[in-house]
Parts: C-alpha cells; sequence; structure tokens
C-alpha cells in the first residue's frame, strides 16, 4: 500500500513539474530555465529516492512484521532495508520471532509429552472446568470411575456421575487427599488439586489405586498372626485333651467320680472346639489356586438350590430364583464358587433374621450373579470396612467369610461389590470378567 503510494506521490510530482516548465516557456525558446526545471525534477526524484529508503520502507518492513505476529508466523523472516536503526528493528524482530518459534515448539513437544504421560498413567487424571465440570480424563480414570468413555464423563460434574467412587471424590475439600476404601474392597488415595495456566487456576483429580498394596500387606500381617496363634492354640489345646484323657482314663478305676469324668470330658470338647475355631481362621490363608473349568452359570446355581432352601427355611425366608434365559458360559472352580455362594446366602439370611426374602439374579450382559435380599441394610461407615480382616457387625461373629469371599473371587478374577441401594435392597454383585 504505502509503496503504491510513493509511486502514485512520483508521478504527480513529474507532471506538475513537467506542467511548469510548459507554463513557464514558451516551446520555442529553450534555455536556462529549461535546465532549471530539469533540475528540480532531478532534485526531487533524489528526494524521493531517499524519502522511501528512509521513510517509506522501514515503515512498510514493519507493517509487514505486524502482520506476520498478528497471523502468528514466527517462521518467517524481515530483510534488512539498508538502513542503520532500521535494520536494528529488524535484527531484533528477527531474533524475537526465532525465539517464539523455538518456544512454540518446546511448548509443543511438552504438550505432547504430557499428553502421552497422562494416556498411559496408571494413576487416574482428572481435569476439570472452573465450574466444576469434567473436560478431561485418562483411561485409568475411566477404569476406576466405572465409566465406559470419555464423552460420558465430559461437561458433567464427580456427583452426577452415580458411582460409587465419584461420589466420595465430589466430597473432597480443595488442595486435599484422602484414602477412600469402597465397599467392593478396593482402595484409592484421590487428592483434589490444581494447577495454574495463563494466570487461573485449573482443579484437577489425581485418583491411585491402593488395592493391591493393601490387601498384600493385610494378608501377610494376618497370615502371620494366624499361624501364630494356630501354632500356640494348638499346642496347648493337644497337650491339655492328652493331660485331661489320660486324668479320665486314671479316674475310671476310682468310684463316685462319674461328675468329675462328665466335666473332664466337656473340657476336652471344648478344647477341640477351640482348635476347629483356630483351624477355620487357618484355612482363609491356606486357599488353594482355583482348578478353572467351563462350566453354566444357571446350572452351578440350580445344583445349590436345594441345599440354600434348607438355609433359608430355618428362618422363615423365602428362596427366589430369577436366572437369564442364555444360562451364559463361565470359567470357575465350581467347588470353590459354591462356598462362596453359601456363605453368601447365610449373610443374607443372618442379615435378615426371619420372614425376608433372597433373591438370587444372573445376566448374559455382563455376566453376573447377583444376591439380593430385603435384611437391615448396610450404613455408609459399615461398608467401608466390610472386607477388612476379623471385621464383622455379628456379635460371635470372626469376620472371616468376606475375607475368604474376597480371596476367592479376587483369584477367580472377578469383580463385586456389596452396598445397599436407595430402594432398601442389600446386593452382592460378582461380575465374571
Amino acid at each position: 500500500m504505502k509503496l503504491r503510494i510513493f509511486f502514485l506521490l512520483l508521478a504527480l510530482l513529474l507532471m506538475v513539474a513537467w506542467g511548469l516548465m510548459f507554463l513557464i516557456m514558451p516551446i520555442k525558446e529553450v534555455g536556462w530555465k529549461f535546465y532549471l526545471v530539469e533540475g528540480v525534477i532531478t532534485l526531487s526524484l533524489i528526494y524521493l529516492a531517499y524519502f522511501y529508503r528512509k521513510v517509506v520502507k522501514p515503515l512498510d518492513t514493519i507493517a509487514n512484521g505486524m502482520d506476520l505476529l498478528r497471523e502468528q508466523d514466527f517462521s518467517s523472516r524481515l530483510k534488512s532495508v539498508g538502513q542503520l536503526e532500521a535494520d536494528r528493528i529488524v535484527d531484533i524482530f528477527n531474533r524475537m520471532m526465532q525465539q517464539l518459534k523455538e518456544e512454540r515448539l518446546r511448548l509443543r513437544e511438552q504438550n505432547h509429552f504430557l499428553d502421552l504421560l497422562i494416556s498411559v498413567s496408571p494413576m487416574g487424571v482428572v481435569i476439570l472446568t472452573f465450574d466444576g465440570k469434567v473436560s478431561m480424563a485418562n483411561k485409568a480414570a475411566l477404569q476406576f470411575l466405572e465409566v465406559d468413555t470419555e464423552e460420558d464423563m465430559l461437561d458433567k460434574g464427580m456427583e452426577d456421575l452415580k458411582t460409587p467412587l465419584a461420589e466420595e471424590m465430589s466430597r473432597l475439600l480443595k488442595d486435599t487427599t484422602e484414602t477412600i476404601r469402597l465397599s467392593d474392597s478396593h482402595i484409592y488415595r484421590c487428592s483434589r488439586l490444581s494447577f495454574v495456566d495463563r494466570g487461573f487456576a485449573h482443579p484437577f483429580f489425581l485418583i491411585e489405586s491402593l488395592t493391591s498394596e493393601v490387601m498384600k500387606a493385610e494378608k501377610k500381617a494376618y497370615e502371620k498372626v494366624i499361624r501364630m496363634i494356630a501354632h500356640e492354640v494348638n499346642n496347648s489345646v493337644a497337650g491339655i485333651t492328652s493331660t485331661l484323657d489320660t486324668v479320665d482314663d486314671a479316674l475310671q478305676t476310682m468310684d463316685d467320680t462319674d461328675d468329675l469324668r462328665e466335666v473332664m470330658k466337656v473340657c476336652v470338647e471344648r478344647g477341640y472346639r477351640l482348635s476347629r475355631f483356630i483351624t477355620r481362621f487357618a484355612d482363609v490363608v491356606k486357599i488353594p489356586e482355583p482348578q478353572l473349568e467351563e462350566v453354566r452359570l444357571n446350572d452351578r446355581i440350580s445344583a445349590c438350590e436345594r441345599f440354600l432352601e434348607n438355609i433359608c427355611q430355618d428362618h422363615q425366608v423365602d428362596l427366589r430364583m430369577d436366572l437369564c434365559e442364555e444360562n451364559p458360559w463361565v470359567e470357575m472352580d465350581t467347588s470353590l464358587f459354591e462356598q462362596v455362594l453359601i456363605n453368601m446366602v447365610k449373610n443374607s439370611v443372618e442379615s435378615i433374621e426371619k420372614n425376608g426374602v433372597i433373591t438370587l439374579r444372573t445376566s448374559a450382559s455382563p455376566v453376573m450373579l447377583e444376591v439380593a435380599d430385603t435384611g437391615r441394610g448396610i450404613s455408609k461407615e459399615v461398608e467401608t470396612k466390610l472386607f477388612t480382616p476379623f471385621f464383622s457387625t455379628k456379635p460371635n461373629g470372626q469376620g472371616i467369610g468376606l475375607i475368604f469371599i474376597r480371596e476367592v473371587l479376587m483369584k477367580h478374577g472377578c469383580s463385586f461389590s456389596l452396598r445397599t441401594y436407595e430402594d432398601g435392597i442389600t446386593r452382592f454383585r460378582i461380575c465374571f470378567l
């Protein structure tokens, strides 16, 4: 634009100069006036060239630089204009453009690296908008939060996801970290933090699964305790019962010792019961590896139906079967699975006490077994402790039934949950993977 204006001014100047020449000088008179006008024109051309070089060309170069910045074209460079001050500006501008290009490239590489790191990280990452809605979540977060795709989470708050972990995470305060234990025995360390981007704090969640580490530590601890207790108790019981048997044999030859011998028999029987009590704890430690075979899920449940009905009848509990028509195939150790099913139904019966309903329900997509009961339910405080070793809500409970179930199901690679829902029904769900 400036170049066009320059040439228009040049053409206008030439036209004015030639017009003046013909106005002040007749055509037949050629003399010093002609050379004067010619000199004026020459000086004008020299001045215009100087003006273009000193003023118009540097301004045009600066304008081109502004256009490059506006378009964020950091790869292009400005040429020198042959004017000292202007060339200094061009040199500074070119160096600035090079730095901007390198900075943009570095930021792109960093962002790409962070994207890769987040996507493959075993920790769940959920980034929120300023109003608390989900803007991004990686694969680990989708798995922990039981969400199928990232699109199902976008523009939703954590409380809108309606999953156990999301509900607990929605209660986290800003800049806090808590360990959350769910009713499916999973344990997570969740943090609600923020990072600064363009001067604004963006909130985000970090989710770390502690399930395997905590379970290994728990198992190692209770295995050691159980072995030590079982060793000491069994040795003591064996010595006591042996001594009592010897004394009983000696008392057989004496008169009026029947009452004493009866008391001693009670003591011996009590010792054996104590030994069996401790053995039950030891059996949890000695759960064998499952011998998997492919079987029909409904068939294995039906095979236990008569035995389960007997358990329910003693407490006036109605056992109902709601088995899907597909009768899906699953891989399981039938003996271990049947023991798990019996323990689940017994727990439901004890929760109901009397006059209730237990429903065994199966589905093919996903392949799932559900044991639902109309018992007294499980509180939120109890939910987090259900699969803790030796924890029990029963007055005389040992706290090993759910531990046995947990260990067997984990050996089968199943996911499971136990909780009371809003309709008041307690459901133990087992999903076969």
